[in-house]
């Protein structure tokens, strides 16, 4: 499918494309892990503030991570991957922290700056690893999906070839043009 054809897709029947394919897992995991980091990232300013970003990241992230995680299943489907992995990269961090900086500065986050470069930089790889997990049968849900345990099974294997991709295909690219040079 081309990308063209999923934002189609997406635009045509968002209540299908969103709403019906919310992708739990993505909830479940995003949650957790950037309810962590927004802990971590306002320690220095006490436990209080430190739990309410926390708590207002998981939050935030139960509810939207879900649908993003379901663009990302349905982005999962085109090809060339690579133009899948352009428009994951830029496009959901995009919509996601518009929303989550206005969120965090509602409620008065005190590292806010600090918090938002790791949330969006946690963003692009997750989405990216998201993408490449899925395209391997992985953290899908419905029909396509397998159970959690399955793809917790998976992941050390999954991991392992997402950290991989990258120099393997650096090296694909600099091996062919040295074999046509």
């Amino acid at each position: 499918m081309t990308l063209g054809g999923v934002v189609g897709e997406l635009f045509a029947d968002p209540r299908r494309a969103l709403i019906d394919r919310w992708n739990w897992k993505a909830a479940l995991f995003s949650a957790t892990l950037r309810a962590t980091l927004f802990l971590c990232a306002n320690l220095t300013a006490g436990w209080k503030a430190a739990t309410t970003a926390m708590l207002a990241e998981f939050i935030y992230r139960a509810c939207s991570s879900g649908f993003y995680g379901a663009i990302t299943q349905a982005l999962s489907k085109v090809e060339p991957a690579w133009t899948a992995a352009i428009a994951s990269a830029v496009f959901l961090p995009g919509a996601s922290h518009s929303i989550e900086f206005v969120v965090h500065l509602l409620l008065g986050t005190p590292n806010l700056r600090t918090s938002l470069i790791a949330s969006v930089s946690f963003t692009v790889l997750s989405t990216l690893f998201n993408l490449y997990a899925m395209r391997r049968g992985a953290l899908l849900v419905g029909a396509e999906g397998g159970s959690v345990g399955a793809d917790l099974r998976r992941m050390p294997w999954l991991i392992a070839g997402f950290l991989a991709a990258g120099p393997i295909a650096l090296f694909r690219l600099v091996g062919w043009r040295i074999a046509d040079g």
